[in-house]
């Protein structure tokens, strides 16, 4: 939706995947690329079967406003910077303005798989259609966001590092990790790289071989650390995963030591595009499901898997929607203290 009945944003929404994209120039280049304009990459268009809104499919992708990985141009481009199996690559991603054409655009040795994915990213192997409200809150949201689908990035190592940064601690501690981190070991995404500030994640050697004190000095305990160590030993057995269904990657990546039920629905939601990938075991969720379809504030994860049955299948569709509905209750204890290990 846009103009004066576009939802305005709130944490909760945030948390849904809201990323606010300009509506710009569309497929025009040089409002979204400062530098370097007259490096031109491989294009490919595409035309979705239904509304693509780029900020919402492609929203949970994002880390934090300051994501190195991700940015949002004010021409209406997303811009990503990621590590294919063919090497690191940048896409920039953008609706024309007329015809419901999407533009991709991409550099470096990854261009060619990124393309080949597009579809996918944007959610060309999801199925809206097949979702039915059973609350109003779930209804009007999805009459809100038509443009919502669920994105399949393929990619396995890029969700997994992240969401394990994000465990048990506040979403602000788990976004400086990852700047500092990608920032730190990463490389500079290639091609015209949305004036030198967008970056591509470290590979899964370049992890293995960080530092103890500097996982300290990002603000990382050594669970969590440990954790990413572990999964990034056996990179490819879980980039393997892609191929599996999501409750199959699911058992796979819980065999890493650290990766439980939380952290592997937050892979798959985003690798796999699972539909029906409920996050369990997280601090707010269950309370807020439980506020918008049952006005209970208390509610567990037994209460929000209860009240989330008749969305078998599309169970955690149904919760991003609830998430996009900004829902939630009011706050009635003193936000979570940020948390800061580097001074220990």
């Amino acid at each position: 939706m846009a103009g004066r009945f576009s939802p305005r944003p709130t944490r909760t929404t945030v948390r849904g995947g809201h990323v606010g994209v300009p509506s710009g120039t569309g497929a025009g280049v040089s409002s979204g690329v400062p530098r370097q304009v007259s490096v031109a990459g491989r294009v490919r268009e595409w035309v979705p079967q239904g509304p693509v809104d780029l900020g919402l499919v492609l929203g949970p992708l994002r880390r934090g406003p300051g994501d190195p990985t991700f940015r949002a141009m004010p021409d209406g481009s997303v811009w990503r910077a990621s590590l294919t199996p063919a090497g690191p690559g940048t896409l920039r991603v953008a609706a024309a303005a007329a015809g419901g054409v999407v533009r991709g655009e991409a550099w470096g040795p990854g261009a060619d798989w990124l393309l080949e994915q597009l579809p996918e990213l944007l959610g060309a192997s999801d199925a809206p259609e097949a979702f039915v409200p059973r609350h109003r809150v779930v209804a009007t949201a999805r009459h809100r966001r038509p443009g919502l689908r669920l994105t399949r990035t393929g990619l396995v190592l890029e969700s997994l590092i992240p969401s394990v940064l994000e465990q048990k601690v506040t979403t602000d501690e788990a976004y400086r990790a990852w700047r500092s981190l990608v920032r730190k070991f990463g490389e500079p995404a290639p091609g015209p790289a949305a004036d030198g500030r967008l970056w591509v994640m470290p590979s899964p050697r370049t992890w293995a071989l960080i530092p103890s004190w500097e996982w300290h000095r990002a603000g990382v305990d050594n669970k969590r650390a440990s954790t990413i160590l572990r999964a990034v030993r056996v990179a490819r057995r879980l980039e393997e995963a892609v191929g599996m269904t999501a409750e199959a990657a699911q058992a796979r990546l819980e065999v890493v030591p650290g990766v439980g039920p939380w952290t592997s629905a937050e892979v798959v939601q985003r690798s796999h595009g699972a539909a029906d990938a409920v996050t369990v075991g997280d601090l707010h969720l269950p309370g807020i499901v439980g506020w918008a379809l049952a006005g209970n504030r208390d509610a567990d994860d037994s209460v929000m898997l209860e009240l989330l049955e008749p969305y078998a299948g599309q169970r955690h569709r149904a919760a991003r929607l609830i998430l996009l509905s900004g829902q939630g209750p009011k706050r009635r204890a003193p936000r979570m203290s940020v948390g800061d290990i580097r001074g220990l």
